[in-house]
């Protein structure tokens, strides 16, 4: 409550200032002093502070946004500090175990999603180095390292004989099943924990890098529509199971979802970017990784909104296509009935534009090409989405879908189809969600970065 209120105070001075001096602030600043450290929502579940937020997928993410923008502005040290105790609130003293609020393991098996917040420790582990604070950078480390182990060696994988072999699954309840989604949960912390801890075996590192390579190649494989140029949600390697029930049953692509969902390609986006920034260059799959990322930005410039440079829930489809009024019906019982329209998505918008514009850092991507793309984008956020409260100053963002995934079997309203990621129950159309909330202050430090360059 201490650091809320000193939080708070901050923001009240900053919000009192005139309104031209406000506006002179980097948007992601303000968008973490607004709903960064404090008043953000992980999957409906409301968080009033950063640094006491349970260990999630969303919190973390919001705390590897809040980190990097105290890398762009280092003298912001609360951005620093909240991330630090949100990292320690979440780990035991020495790093061994992963917490959840209850004080339990907050690593289940083979789950994917409980992964990503630790991309955190890196960083929290180079900065404690140079502070001399030794103790804390090992339990980061080692912390890091479990993470990195808990992938490698214990996760579920689709098993020899079926297609995919050596997938990891998205979840231990998703049999066989690679999901966009899960190559950003995973691959991004596996590649950096090769980069800053494992050079010191060589044999290992490069088998490392070539299973990380082989997730992004084998769900590229089975999920890009080349028609299209887009990538379908998720795939089965075993479409008959009852788990499965979303899948397509027959050729082509065959195992993949029905839709081309806009937030799930924006993770898969922002993984090829944040994997190829610390892949070597001479490893063998390092070219085939970079074609996949070339194919993935082509087709997302293709179906960029030409009116406000942002881009739609379901990416093949306009503000005109709606949900067909009738739902979906599985064995007897109707499902995702609405008519409710397709619409320009935030937290998809946002995670494009961060890996459009990191990708033209890092020489990924041609700058003559994508540049005028990620520019007419980063408006298009702040035009569509950002909104400032009249009395405070502080700023909202808007149209974000809450959650969307397919199935199991014990929850066959989530079918994949345009239905389903329009009128789902699950998929609500909310405001101030975490998923959007950093991926705009991630897209806003590279653009900033972009700009002090």
């Amino acid at each position: 409550m201490k650091k809320f209120l000193l939080y708070a105070t901050a923001f009240l001075c900053w919000s009192q200032q005139p309104a031209q001096a406000q506006h002179t602030e980097s948007y992601a600043q303000q968008m973490v002093e607004s709903h960064g450290l404090v008043d953000f929502y992980c999957n409906r579940h409301y968080q009033a502070e950063l640094d006491s937020a349970a260990w999630d997928y969303v919190s973390g993410l919001v705390a590897n946004a809040v980190l990097k923008a105290w890398a762009l502005y280092p003298e912001k040290t609360a951005y620093y500090d909240a991330v630090k105790a949100f990292a320690d609130n979440s780990t035991s003293a020495d790093g061994t175990v992963i917490l959840n609020q209850k004080g339990q393991p907050a690593l289940r098996p083979s789950n994917i999603d409980d992964l990503p917040a630790g991309n955190v420790f890196f960083t929290l582990y180079r900065e404690e180095l140079k502070k001399g604070n030794e103790q804390d950078a090992q339990r980061y480390k080692t912390a890091a390292t479990l993470i990195r182990n808990k992938l490698k060696h214990d996760h579920s994988r689709i098993g020899p004989g079926l297609p995919g072999e050596g997938g990891f699954f998205h979840k231990a309840i998703y049999p066989n099943q690679m999901w966009l989604d899960g190559l950003f949960m995973g691959s991004p912390i596996y590649a950096q924990w090769q980069h800053h801890f494992g050079s010191g075996d060589t044999r290992d590192n490069t088998e490392s890098w070539a299973d990380i390579a082989h997730q992004f190649k084998t769900i590229h494989r089975y999920t890009y529509n080349a028609e299209k140029q887009l990538n379908y949600h998720a795939w089965s390697a075993t479409p008959d199971d009852e788990n499965s029930f979303w899948a397509k049953k027959e050729e082509p692509y065959k195992g993949c979802s029905q839709e081309f969902w806009g937030r799930g390609m924006g993770w898969y986006f922002a993984a090829l970017v944040d994997v190829l920034e610390y892949m070597p260059k001479d490893h063998r799959d390092y070219p085939d990784v970079v074609a996949i990322l070339h194919q993935v930005a082509a087709g997302l410039k293709r179906w960029q909104d030409p009116a406000s440079g942002v881009w739609h829930q379901l990416l093949q489809h306009d503000t005109g296509f709606k949900a067909d009024g009738k739902g979906d019906v599985l064995n007897g019982v109707i499902y995702n009935k609405g008519t409710q329209p397709n619409y320009l998505e935030a937290s998809a918008s946002s995670i494009f534009t961060y890996a459009y514009l990191k990708g033209i850092r890092l020489g990924l991507l041609d700058r003559a090409t994508y540049l005028p793309v990620a520019q007419k984008a980063y408006q298009g956020l702040l035009d569509t989405f950002i909104r400032r409260q009249p009395d405070n100053g502080k700023l909202d963002i808007i149209q974000v879908c809450a959650s969307a995934g397919l199935g199991p079997a014990k929850d066959p309203s989530r079918t994949g189809s345009a239905n389903y990621y329009l009128a789902g129950k699950d998929v609500t159309v909310v405001e101030n969600e975490g998923k959007a909330i950093g991926t705009f202050i991630m897209a806003s430090v590279e653009y900033e970065m972009s700009r002090l360059r």
